[in-house]
């Protein structure tokens, strides 16, 4: 069904779906046609380790003939192996929106400082500053809508997908053919981002399928569970903590506690930011406000400090965020990583864990095979750091916060545009999540959706 038939100089183009397919993360997709060839995202896989052994292998593609690398957004499972692509011979150009290249070389260098720690990967020659600063010198950026041009009758730009800071949609134009990588695509209305654009006019889709089987709370909804933890903590004169990630999640958490205490909700206490990576992306978040919603601009130009309130403190050093155990509860303790698979968080989930009148909060999606996954399904005994640890505190799932768009919202989003396409990809899912997707679009727009296997090529005829 994949395999078709495609010759390098025919007027037909080639994706191949080299990973990113069949699991969540570890986008990358890779165009060719006309004698080009590019390449959409180069993320990390991730699953029970912070990075999987399979990343290091090399890449089935040749990359010193790649000319592009599209990047639609800066999470890093979908630019985490950038040094490795460097690291293999890339000299191309990489192209995404103005403050996904800013974004980006910080989240890489914090993953290089994680992956510091490794042993006997050969890390020390991919993840090196020196080819950090590589792929920075190789990045070109565009403004949403704002159009690239390319040899070979190729035409690029990024629409808004409101999924994080930055993150875009990539629509091709090709003999009069649209094909749109999705990227990931943000679960608007967001407090701070716009809406997610619309699409009306793709002939082929490559979507993501994260939460393609089920769908969030309703914001209101969110608020409200959020409001609730927090004051039941606060009762229980206990510790809440947040795995969470830093880019987004961090700063939608951020500015809804802001609401929450400067309006006299809920009690005032002591709440720390420990996650050096949350405070510098907190720090770009706000230099790009021109990038956020309507009513998120109103409040920074009445003076608002949108990620500032009474009883925040920022813990950037280490010492400071070990003194936090020493500070008498209620407190709560916002930390990375969002699935618990590395940073300050576990330290903390060792600490608090343990004790029945504490609370971890579960804000985001949780892959297969990560503590945090554990932690979701109900395990009573999890290992952190080659500690046993019971876990008696109350967890807590809020998956409102979810930066990416339900099942409801993602047939939607597609539904804008089933009269004109001819074919969608669904990937970048659990296999469970993409095909309960693909089933729906077939049912809802008699549309020809296909959920591609890792490794696996389609022909797009132009």
């Amino acid at each position: 069904m994949y395999n078709d038939s495609y010759m390098a100089n025919d007027k037909n183009l080639k994706i191949t779906f080299c990973s990113g397919a069949g699991t969540v993360t570890g986008a990358n997709f890779l165009l060719e046609g006309n004698g080009k060839k590019f390449l959409i995202d180069c993320g990390l896989i991730q699953g029970e380790k912070f990075v999987d052994d399979l990343n290091w292998e090399k890449f089935p593609y040749d990359v010193s003939t790649i000319d592009i690398l599209f990047i639609s957004h800066c999470h890093i499972d979908h630019i985490g192996r950038i040094p490795k692509l460097i690291s293999e011979g890339f000299r191309g150009k990489i192209i995404s929106t103005i403050p996904s290249k800013e974004i980006t070389e910080i989240m890489l260098d914090d993953t290089a400082h994680i992956l510091s720690r490794e042993v006997n990967l050969g890390l020390d020659k991919i993840y090196t500053e020196e080819n950090i600063k590589k792929a920075i010198s190789l990045w070109e950026t565009l403004e949403y809508g704002q159009k690239l041009d390319v040899d070979g009758g190729f035409q690029f730009y990024f629409k808004d997908a409101g999924h994080i800071l930055g993150s875009g949609m990539l629509n091709i134009i090709y003999n009069d053919k649209k094909i749109v990588f999705t990227g990931d695509l943000g679960n608007s209305p967001s407090p701070l981002l716009p809406d997610t654009d619309i699409i009306d006019d793709a002939d082929y889709m490559i979507m993501e399928s994260c939460y393609g089987d089920r769908n969030h709370e309703e914001r209101d909804e969110r608020k409200k569970k959020l409001e609730e933890i927090i004051k039941d903590n606060y009762n229980n004169k206990g510790t809440l903590i947040i795995p969470t990630f830093s880019l987004e999640r961090t700063q939608e958490l951020l500015y809804e506690i802001n609401a929450l205490v400067e309006n006299n909700i809920i009690s005032r206490m002591p709440i720390f930011l420990d996650s050096p990576l949350s405070i510098k992306l907190t720090d770009v978040y706000l230099k790009y406000g021109k990038y956020f919603n309507e009513k998120a601009k109103k409040l920074i130009a009445s003076g608002d400090k949108l990620f500032d309130f009474p009883g925040l403190k920022e813990t950037l050093e280490t010492e400071e965020s070990k003194a936090i155990l020493s500070v008498v509860p209620p407190k709560i303790i916002i930390a990375g990583s969002g699935m618990s698979n590395g940073g300050r968080i576990l330290h903390h989930e060792i600490n608090y864990l343990p004790n029945k009148n504490d609370t971890i909060l579960l804000t985001g999606y949780q892959s297969v095979g990560t503590l945090g996954r554990l932690i979701y399904d109900g395990a009573k005994k999890v290992h952190i750091m080659g500690e046993e640890i019971h876990v008696r505190a109350h967890v807590a799932i809020i998956s409102g916060y979810s930066s990416h768009k339900d099942s409801d919202h993602l047939v939607e989003f597609v539904e804008k545009t089933a009269h004109t396409l001819k074919k969608v990809f669904v990937v970048m899912g659990e296999p469970k999540s993409s095909m309960f997707l693909a089933q729906r679009l077939r049912d809802n727009f008699n549309l020809k959706a296909f959920t591609p296997n890792a490794g696996e090529s389609v022909t797009i005829e132009c």
